[in-house]
């Protein structure tokens, strides 16, 4: 087997000769509307800088990826800028569709909210520089088991919105299945119908929807503007559900969870998803970051070939 180095100088198809099990005609982008996206958690146990991760989606044949704000501000702390990243998107013809943000919007404490609110709207003028208009706005912060009030947490959400018209970032509301407080698509739907927004948003994930007792079935009631990105796993079924964690997050199509179902409900939507595959599977963590990145887009695409 050649090392990380040696295979990201090879092309799409040789790598396919070196990856055993990997069909990369299954990797030619299927017809739909889908767009698929990595997300740096699924190859960030190989502890790889910005720019390696950055070409091994390039190299797996990604349309887009999620990046971390925090990976983001240690690229710059090591005296790089904006632009540089910017531009290195734009070379590998990959578009930033979302970036993972940890802010304390939600909380009740005020100069903390204050604090959290601040925080967003530095991170929202950091990632539309570099073309992203997406932000995720989850329950950091937020005290577990907290009691939830719709209308005030729909008001607080409606804050982030209208900062995010200054930018063009629209915040994505997202639910923890394990937060105690904020982890139901139920919860997330009502705060977004409270916030009485054009530009409310909802991030589902596919283990988070099993994690908080959601099951699968309300993504019906979603219209298509309402979502737009979600994020795409899998469980196992020898593990109950209040024990899983996202340690235990496994490729599309290798569990429990009724994906093709779901892509099914995306696409009766309408409009264009973006399915970005979501892991922190620390056995995928010892493999090659290639390969991994590899076999979850091959996943994804052959789970949307069999619906379409």
């Amino acid at each position: 087997m050649l090392n990380r180095r040696e295979l990201l100088k090879l092309s799409g198809a040789a790598v396919a000769a070196f990856l055993p099990g990997i069909n990369m005609a299954a990797n030619t982008r299927p017809r739909g509307p889908f767009r698929f996206c990595l997300n740096t958690s699924t190859i960030r146990g190989q502890n790889l800088a910005l720019p390696a991760v950055i070409e091994i989606a390039a190299k797996a044949g990604y349309d887009g990826m999620e990046l971390w704000v925090n990976d983001i501000k240690d690229y710059l702390k090591q005296g790089n800028s904006i632009q540089s990243l910017a531009g290195l998107m734009a070379e590998k013809n990959l578009t930033v569709e979302n970036a993972i943000s940890f802010t304390a919007w939600m909380v009740d404490d005020d100069a903390q909210r204050k604090a959290g609110l601040a925080q967003l709207e530095e991170e929202m003028k950091m990632i539309a520089a570099i073309g992203c208009h997406r932000i995720a706005a989850p329950p950091a912060g937020v005290k577990k088991d907290q009691p939830l009030d719709f209308q005030k947490a729909g008001a607080r959400y409606r804050e982030t919105l209208v900062l995010g018209r200054k930018y063009n970032v629209i915040p994505q509301l997202e639910f923890w299945g394990a937060s105690g407080t904020l982890y139901n698509l139920g919860q997330a739907l009502a705060i977004a119908a409270a916030a009485n927004d054009p530009d409310a948003r909802i991030l589902p994930d596919v283990y988070h929807l099993f994690r908080g007792g959601s099951g699968f079935d309300g993504l019906k009631l979603v219209s298509g503007k309402a979502l737009e990105i979600i994020h795409i796993n899998d469980y196992p079924a020898s593990k109950p559900v209040n024990e899983q964690t996202d340690s235990d997050r496994i490729y599309p199509g290798d569990g429990a969870a009724p994906v093709k179902q779901v892509l099914r409900d995306l696409q009766a939507m309408g409009g264009t998803k973006v399915l970005s595959l979501e892991l922190f599977n620390k056995t995928y963590w010892s493999q090659d970051a290639l390969l991994v990145a590899v076999t979850g887009l091959q996943k994804m695409k052959s789970l949307v070939n069999e619906i379409i």
